[in-house]
């Protein structure tokens, strides 16, 4: 009996033993697949921890997640409760990979998975079932880049359109970019979309629906065959199933669902060497070009502009103007460069203009020469020359210079003038400087002297206490942080400060300050800035997590705020809430 209550005793203890035994391991859904389809990985625990640290998932890419399930339940009075993270990934190639070890800590003990090995192979055959939610949502979903041009000379605009064109069997709940395309071997401009707006069109001779997402204008730097890289989105797409509910109504199973636009190539043609002038300087398009002054009659001293300007559509941007040469009895002063250009889907429209100040030193008459200014015509294929009129300036009074005309031949011949005096010239030194005698007055033991003996006396624990408070200051680490990270903020933000009240252009310029900050402190382009991409990076540096997801969440509100109505309220909270996450990143 009493070996019996023994063996009892000792296997209910062992029991309870192992049912308290903490549990963290790592399955995948799959351990081979093919380099088109998802692998899901989910790290199980049977009991809660704090600071769960995921593998990088180096050679793929994470489409979802982390998404965060919990089961507890009592059966027949035994608890049972397992907490689950997960991840959806896509390979980025052939090969074997290794889903490292994931970390968590429970009751102050650090827990980790075991690696997971995983086979990525080639390509394979999805199942083309009716049934099957991701097959329905990749026959009906489709990601296009639209190129107006295959063929471009260089330095010609050509412009891409991103269209998504969903079917009507399945509606699209939500979107965000994964990848965005770099332009490396072009001048590229994003037009501004102020609305998504849904219309109705074909697509491979089937009714669609589709929303134009970006419009580019892309202007070509290297000649030959170019690749302009896709646009890849991950879509939330709502696809219907055979299953109803309680009242009939067809039930919707959500599939998050990766499209890409496909890499274009387009094959740049070089600009005609027969025909070159040689004062060409890249211009490509349609112009006007003009050179004019402000006035033409003047006295010496005096000043006037000369603008040399060109107008139409075109490169503007990208070519350097002529230069103006003046005489020289006129003094000229380096141009003004101004630009009034606007982007469309055809390109660069407007004028760029230099502004010369021009002073003439004396009396006479100066021609300024003719300009000449050559382009390439698209519309001709050929090379043309614009050449401006002469501009006589005259000068009507001032000191004599000849009084002749300056001309191209004489230009440069004008040599020293003798200096003859008028009799006014020393007019500014005064003759009479009516001095006054100063009293006489003994400095010893009077109010200066004892002021000048007592006053660095009185200074010295002036200098000691503030001597120590600048030494507090100096040792306040955490303080000193606080301060300067709020001083970064306002500097960033100040733009978008000063436009509060102005929907539009107060998240504009909230959101070009959130991207300069970060272009500052994560060295990386406008071009690179992915959300994802910034979220990595945050989490390198340390950044907590609540901050990187406020970061985030303000750049999703710049993009929103553009195209919904906001309050004033709204965007000061939108202000406040960006001033203290950079000075939260900052520290």
């Amino acid at each position: 009996m009493k070996l019996k209550l023994i063996f009892l005793t000792v296997f209910l203890t062992f029991a309870q033993l192992t049912w308290a035994q903490v549990k963290f391991e790592a399955k995948v859904s799959k351990k081979k697949l093919g380099v088109n389809e998802r692998l899901r990985v989910d790290f199980e625990m049977n009991k809660d921890g704090d600071n769960f640290t995921p593998p990088s998932f180096s050679g793929f890419t994470v489409v979802g997640g982390p998404n965060q399930s919990i089961s507890n339940s009592w059966i027949n009075g035994k608890r049972s409760y397992s907490k689950t993270f997960s991840y959806f990934l896509e390979p980025r190639g052939r090969g074997k990979f290794t889903i490292k070890q994931a970390t968590i800590e429970i009751d102050g003990q650090t827990y980790k998975t075991l690696p997971v090995r995983v086979e990525v192979t080639g390509a394979v055959d999805k199942p083309k079932d009716g049934n099957n939610t991701d097959f329905v949502a990749s026959e009906n979903l489709h990601l296009v880049a639209e190129v107006s041009k295959a063929n471009p000379y260089l330095n010609e605009a050509i412009t891409v359109v991103y269209k998504l064109y969903v079917s009507p069997r399945i509606s699209v709940s939500n979107w965000r970019e994964l990848d965005s395309p770099k332009y490396s071997d072009f001048w590229s401009q994003a037009i501004d979309m102020k609305q998504l707006k849904i219309e109705n069109g074909t697509y491979n001779g089937e009714p669609y629906r589709y929303v134009i997402l970006r419009k580019t204008v892309l202007y070509p730097q290297k000649t030959g065959k170019l690749n302009i890289e896709p646009l890849t989105l991950t879509v939330s797409v709502d696809v219907p199933t055979k299953r109803r509910d309680i009242f009939g109504g067809r039930l919707y199973s959500t599939v998050n669902k990766t499209v890409a636009a496909g890499n274009r190539t387009i094959n740049v043609k070089s600009l005609p060497l027969q025909g070159r002038p040689d004062d060409f300087s890249g211009a490509v398009g349609s112009f006007r070009f003009e050179v004019t002054t402000n006035k033409k009659e003047l006295d010496a001293t005096e000043s006037l502009d000369a603008k040399v300007m060109v107008s139409g559509t075109g490169n503007l941007k990208l070519f350097d103007l002529p230069k103006l040469v003046v005489p020289n009895g006129l003094e000229q002063y380096e141009p003004q460069h101004n630009e009034k250009v606007r982007t469309n889907l055809t390109g660069m429209a407007g004028n760029i203009s230099d502004t010369y100040t021009l002073v003439p030193q004396y009396k006479g008459k100066y021609p300024i020469p003719a300009v000449s200014f050559s382009y390439f015509d698209l519309k001709t294929e050929s090379y043309r020359r614009i050449t401006s009129d002469e501009i006589v300036i005259n000068v009507k009074t001032g000191p004599d210079g000849g009084n002749t005309t300056v001309t191209p031949e004489t230009e440069g011949t004008t040599g020293k003038k003798l200096v003859t005096q008028t009799g006014n010239q020393f007019r500014f030194l005064k003759l009479n400087a009516n001095l006054r005698p100063t009293k006489s007055e003994h400095f010893f033991k009077s109010t200066a002297y004892w002021l000048s003996l007592t006053a660095p006396l009185l200074a010295i624990p002036l200098f000691l206490f503030f001597g120590k408070k600048r030494e507090e200051r100096v040792s306040d680490v955490r303080g000193n942080r606080v301060r300067k990270a709020n001083k970064l903020a306002r500097k960033y933000l100040s733009e978008a400060k000063k436009n509060l009240g102005n929907q539009k252009e107060f998240y504009i310029a909230m959101e070009r300050a959130l991207h300069n900050y970060l272009k500052a402190k994560l060295h990386i382009q406008t071009s690179e800035m992915s959300k994802d991409r910034i979220q990595r990076l945050l989490k390198e540096r340390e950044v907590e997590d609540t901050v990187a997801i406020e970061f985030i969440a303000l750049l999703e509100s710049c993009e929103f705020a553009r195209y919904t109505p906001s309050s004033t309220t709204a965007m000061q909270q939108d202000y406040d809430k960006a001033s203290r996450v950079i000075a939260a990143i900052d520290r």
